[in-house]
């Protein structure tokens, strides 16, 4: 008896589910469906974040390069001004190193230029010593009354022929404005002579160097001491 009554009711509880399967499975599948939606959504927001961060990726890329470039650019102008800068400095040197071989040059050049001053006076001298015996005894033959002043004469002009050869070695040279040029006196010039006089003369030109009191000298191309002339003026 007891038997029969649980046989029963497991075959109503059967009939029970097998009639109210498909609302059971329904109800399973939105509930399903219910759970995935979260995650669906959830999912939705990480594919927009994946797209946002490429896109402030290739914004920090580029960012990145144009940087990049301007540190690029301004390390041009700097290398451009060094190279600048060390041009001017190179040609600054070699322009001192010019100088400074010129003014080396002019002091060997010129560094006997007090001792060559002070030496024109004892050449003056040799001349005026020479300009004190008359032609007239010098054109003389030589005899035993004139060959003391004749090889006086000869041993002055040997003398001073050897000391202006020895200057001349040195760069002092001596120049006079009373030697002809192309057959002509020459002409006044003030960077040769000093005019101590001026005096007409109907043979000459005006300008013309016609008397010599003094010959000038020159050291090495630069006028150590212009020569005293008289120059002619007829106007």
């Amino acid at each position: 008896m007891f038997q029969r009554t649980i046989l029963r009711q497991a075959q109503a509880a059967r009939s029970i589910l097998s009639t109210s399967s498909p609302s059971i499975a329904s109800l399973a599948l939105r509930r399903t469906t219910q759970q995935r939606l979260p995650a669906l959504r959830a999912f939705a927001p990480q594919t927009t974040r994946f797209y946002s961060t490429e896109k402030e990726a290739e914004t920090a890329e580029a960012e990145s390069e144009d940087s990049d470039a301007k540190k690029l650019e301004a390390k041009d102008r700097e290398i451009i001004e060094l190279k600048d800068k060390y041009l001017r400095a190179v040609a600054e040197s070699r322009n001192q190193i010019e100088r400074n071989k010129r003014d080396m040059d002019g002091a060997r050049k010129f560094a006997i230029q007090g001792f060559a001053k002070d030496l024109l006076d004892s050449i003056d001298n040799f001349d005026r010593a020479l300009l004190a015996v008359p032609k007239e005894q010098l054109s003389a033959p030589k005899t035993e009354d004139n060959k003391a002043l004749h090889e006086l004469v000869e041993g002055l002009n040997m003398t001073q022929s050897i000391l202006l050869n020895t200057l001349q070695k040195h760069g002092l040279e001596r120049f006079d404005p009373a030697e002809l040029v192309e057959g002509k006196p020459q002409k006044f010039d003030a960077n040769l002579h000093e005019a101590t006089f001026m005096a007409p003369s109907p043979n000459h030109e005006d300008g013309d160097v016609m008397h010599v009191q003094s010959k000038g000298f020159r050291l090495n191309g630069r006028v150590l001491r212009a020569a005293k002339v008289g120059v002619v003026k007829n106007a």
